[in-house]
C-alpha cells in the first residue's frame, strides 16, 4: 500500500475509473451482441432498432474516452455493413 497521501487518492481514483470503464465496455458489448443476434435469427427490423442504440452506445464510450474513436468507427462501420448485407 502507498504512503503518499497523493498515491492513496490515485490507486482510489484509479479503481473508480477502471471500474467506470469496464461498465462502459460491458455496455458496448452487450448492444453489439443484441445486434448480431437479430441478424442471426434474420429479423432486419429488430436488427436495425437495434444497431441504432448500439451506435448510440458506442459514441457515448468513444466520448467518454474510454474507447478510441478509430475503435468507435470500425465497430459502428462493421456493425451496419452486416445489417446491410443482410438479405
Amino acid at each position: 500500500m502507498a504512503n503518499i497521501k497523493s498515491a492513496k487518492k490515485r490507486i482510489l481514483v484509479n479503481a473508480k475509473r477502471a471500474e467506470r470503464n469496464k461498465a462502459i465496455k460491458s455496455k458496448v458489448k452487450t448492444m453489439i451482441k443484441k445486434v448480431e443476434t437479430a441478424i442471426a435469427a434474420g429479423d432486419k427490423e429488430l436488427a436495425k432498432e437495434n444497431l441504432t442504440v448500439a451506435v448510440s452506445e458506442i459514441d457515448k464510450a468513444c466520448s467518454k474516452g474510454v474507447i478510441h474513436k478509430n475503435t468507435a468507427a470500425r465497430k459502428v462501420s462493421r456493425l451496419a455493413k452486416k445489417v446491410n448485407n443482410m438479405a
